[in-house]
């Protein structure tokens, strides 16, 4: 999971191609976090079958002071790619500032999403936010900061876990090829645990999951004009062990034929078919020093949480 925003006309022809003209249906996991899904995201990372969020806390705490020794000449520049409520992002800048960091610059396509960053870490450095794509954000930081400033780039939690090993690659790549050399980056991936742990993470009986994925619905039907039902769909969270990825589907209980105004087309779903609406996507150790050599960078530290396996790296661009 991870917390994004999108444009409603990225929305409107994501879902007249996922769910109105693709053989099988889907949404991209980005829809997900409009303003309700990003808060009962947030009541997600309470749940205590949702590790993560926890896990990242303690391995940045501990991260959070060895972060200086890396760091060399002048201050840098950091930007974050979705930075959500702020409060991790807290642990790394408090760490830095003031001598080593000149400004924060957060990225995203959701303006609610910059300005929650701007009021909540605006008392400890300068915030810059940029609206609009990742890795168009880290060109344009490319371009505009001075040559002899640094970036440390952050991509706290998992959220890279959303994409494909192929989507990964080349995105892994753009990010890179964005950068300078010599700047930072650090990332976390969530490792593999056992499969019971993930289903419940996914699947938490108090049904806050349940509520988040049913969501995607109710923001076609608020924002594009659509009247599903979401009564009529159900939360489905499967594992797949080859692919070491959990998925999040919305199961249909009853067949629907649904006008969608705004993306000018009509979902027709049956009974027992499924709308996909995340993948997440976890990692062993060796393929994520593979994965992050092959787009061009240089492992400088690693942090692990034993307790919900997860790794934070600090990486530089070669």
């Amino acid at each position: 999971m991870n917390g994004n925003g999108a444009p409603r006309e990225e929305f409107a022809r994501d879902a007249r191609i996922g769910l109105c003209e693709s053989k099988r249906k889907w949404l991209p996991a980005r829809h997900l976090y409009d303003a309700v899904g990003s808060v009962l995201f947030e009541a997600i990372t309470y749940l205590p079958e949702y590790g993560l969020t926890r896990a990242d806390h303690r391995v940045l705490r501990r991260a959070a002071g060895p972060l200086r020794g890396y760091i060399r000449g002048q201050a840098l520049t950091i930007a974050e790619l979705g930075s959500g409520s702020g409060t991790k992002t807290r642990l790394v800048l408090e760490a830095l500032v003031p001598d080593l960091v000149r400004s924060y610059c957060p990225i995203d396509i959701s303006s609610e999403a910059l300005e929650r960053c701007r009021q909540e870490l605006g008392d400890l450095v300068p915030v810059l936010p940029y609206h609009g794509a990742y890795v168009d954000g880290v060109r344009s930081m490319r371009e505009s900061r001075p040559a002899d400033v640094p970036l440390m780039l952050l991509f706290l939690g998992s959220s890279i876990g959303n994409l494909g090993p192929d989507d990964r690659g080349s995105f892994l790549a753009s990010l890179r090829s964005a950068l300078r050399p010599g700047d930072y980056f650090l990332i976390g991936f969530d490792l593999v645990k056992p499969k019971s742990d993930l289903l419940r993470a996914y699947d938490d009986p108090t049904g806050v999951t349940a509520a988040f994925n049913r969501n995607v619905l109710g923001r076609v039907n608020r924002e594009l004009g659509a009247s599903f039902d979401l009564d009529s769909f159900s939360h489905l969270v499967r594992y797949d062990e080859a692919e070491r990825r959990v998925e999040m589907h919305l199961l249909a209980t009853r067949d629907q034929s649904v006008p969608i105004p705004l993306a000018g087309a009509t979902c027709d779903i049956r009974s027992g078919e499924t709308i996909w609406t995340e993948s997440s996507y976890k990692f062993e150790r060796a393929e994520i020093g593979n994965a992050m050599q092959e787009a061009g960078f240089r492992q400088l530290a690693t942090w692990v949480d034993e307790e919900w396996p997860l790794l934070e790296g600090l990486w530089l661009a070669d």
